[in-house]
């Protein structure tokens, strides 16, 4: 089904207020909501998918209407909250349609980190008795189903969960120019400077996404063994994975942690700032967009993360944009007092031929784990 029939959908049944954390299983219709909005829709990035949950319960507030909060099913588990104690119909009885891609569906091949909430969306929703339907691909029955789970929201005045499927949306290709800040730096790059220079000295956590797979690939083309953790689900908890480390070892711990993942769990930085490890430097890699799910922005452009770190209890704080800028800071690191962040702005874009890790998690964790074994 093409994009523009879905939102036709949407618009005949008054749906046009959207809100969430984009997912890579419909990153066709995200594109088409960047294209569209203020055409018509709203759209409203959230950082975390409890905020799209309140953001959509606003909505309803203010208009009696009834807004649509997006996630990957992952993000679904971290909705329980509101959605429970907020939405549901014992309590506020607010009416929304979250609209959720079903990562790692039983009986198709996925990353190892979706296939047990992949294999639990269902169940879970039964559990939280929302009552749900799966997206069809076909345009006609999709009206219908839409049309019968609107009726169905406003009559029951709660949550509905609509499924969407890989494959299920065409690809949307965006006839808007996009106007890009063009940094000299790129992630791998970077990166690749920074294991360089370091060296054995830190040991390094990445957060979701193409961060560690990039990280992890850098070490296998050097035929080294991966020594870093690699944080393929959890996202935003890189930094409380980091700070965990950093409060329980002697070792100088390193951050490889990205905007949107940063904001997802901000509060974070203040934890940091307030237990002060001295042994922990946190790097934001900022192309001020969810790469790993589309290339999808985030609100970072307004974001000044520097100061936020230094009012939450860092120590230190850098912005970088250039390599001059880049080998400055990692000649003087060990020099730096912790916690320290630093802010480098990188362009967007990773390899089209990029691959995953090919140990599995627990491998990883074994392997990173041995790292310690001379502390204890």
């Amino acid at each position: 089904m093409k994009c523009e029939e879905l939102w036709k959908i949407f618009k005949d049944e008054n749906l046009t207020f959207f809100t969430g954390v984009p997912d890579s299983t419909y990153k066709s219709w995200m594109s088409f909501l960047d294209n569209k909005t203020g055409k018509g829709l709203t759209n409203i990035i959230a950082s975390n998918e409890c905020e799209a949950i309140g953001i959509a319960a606003g909505y309803h507030l203010a208009t009696n209407e009834v807004g649509i909060a997006y996630m990957q099913n992952a993000g679904l588990g971290k909705t329980v909250n509101p959605i429970t104690s907020l939405a549901d119909k014992e309590v506020y009885s607010i009416p929304m349609l979250l609209l959720i891609g079903w990562r790692g569906e039983p009986g198709k091949k996925d990353e190892p980190q979706h296939k047990k909430m992949g294999r639990i969306t269902l169940p879970l929703l039964n559990v939280l008795e929302i009552p749900y339907s799966i997206l069809p691909s076909n345009e006609e029955e999709a009206r219908m189903t839409i049309k019968t789970v609107k009726n169905k929201i406003k009559n029951n005045n709660s949550p509905y969960a609509l499924i969407v499927k890989k494959g299920t949306l065409d690809p949307f290709i965006s006839t808007d120019i996009e106007e890009e800040e063009e940094y000299e730096l790129r992630r791998e790059e970077v990166i690749k400077i920074i294991i360089d220079n370091i060296k054995d000295k830190y040991v390094i956590v990445a957060t979701t996404g193409k961060t560690s797979r990039e990280l992890f690939e850098i070490r296998m083309m050097r035929k080294e063994q991966p020594k870093d953790f690699y944080t393929i689900g959890s996202m935003g908890c890189a930094s409380s994975i980091s700070l965990g480390i950093a409060l329980n070892s002697s070792k100088k711990t390193l951050i490889l942690d990205g905007d949107g993942a940063t904001l997802m769990q901000m509060g974070t930085l203040a934890t940091i700032g307030y237990y002060k490890p001295e042994n922990l430097h946190h790097i934001i890699f900022d192309n001020h967009c969810h790469e790993s799910t589309g290339g999808q922005p985030t609100v970072s452009k307004i974001v000044q993360y520097d100061k936020i770190a230094l009012s939450c209890g860092y120590n230190s704080t850098k912005t970088i944009f250039n390599r001059k800028e880049l080998m400055n800071y990692i000649n003087v690191i060990d020099k730096i007092k912790c916690p320290s962040l630093a802010i480098i702005k990188v362009r967007k874009g990773s390899r089209s031929d990029l691959g995953r890790p090919t140990i599995t998690p627990y491998e990883n964790k074994i392997s990173f784990m041995k790292l310690f074994q001379d502390e204890t």
